[in-house]
């Protein structure tokens, strides 16, 4: 699973890196996680308002920072659904997220 923080660095963006690092630590979640501050990189997502968290590429949530339980059922639920038909994790060879 690839998270990524999208945001410029404002104490939003700060706080979201902040609880969504401890939603992986404390669930044990596989994943890597990044911080893009990059504006263009920003915009090519489609995101207006910040921060913002993508999810292996899809952006879950944005323009505001969400409570640590919504934050945990974002992540959780789309790590459920990032198994491959095979039932391997979404780390699989197919460029699709599923085998």
């Amino acid at each position: 699973m690839k998270i990524e923080i999208l945001g410029t660095g404002c104490p939003k963006c700060k706080t979201l890196t902040n609880l969504v690092g401890q939603v992986v630590a404390e669930n044990n979640i596989e994943a890597i996680v990044s911080k893009v501050e990059d504006i263009k990189t920003i915009m090519s997502y489609g995101v207006m308002s910040t921060p913002a968290l993508a999810i292996d590429g899809k952006i879950v949530i944005y323009g505001r920072v969400p409570s640590i339980d919504e934050l945990k059922k974002v992540i959780i639920t789309n790590k459920s659904s990032a198994k491959c038909d095979s039932g391997e994790s979404s780390n699989c060879s197919c460029s699709g997220g599923c085998c």
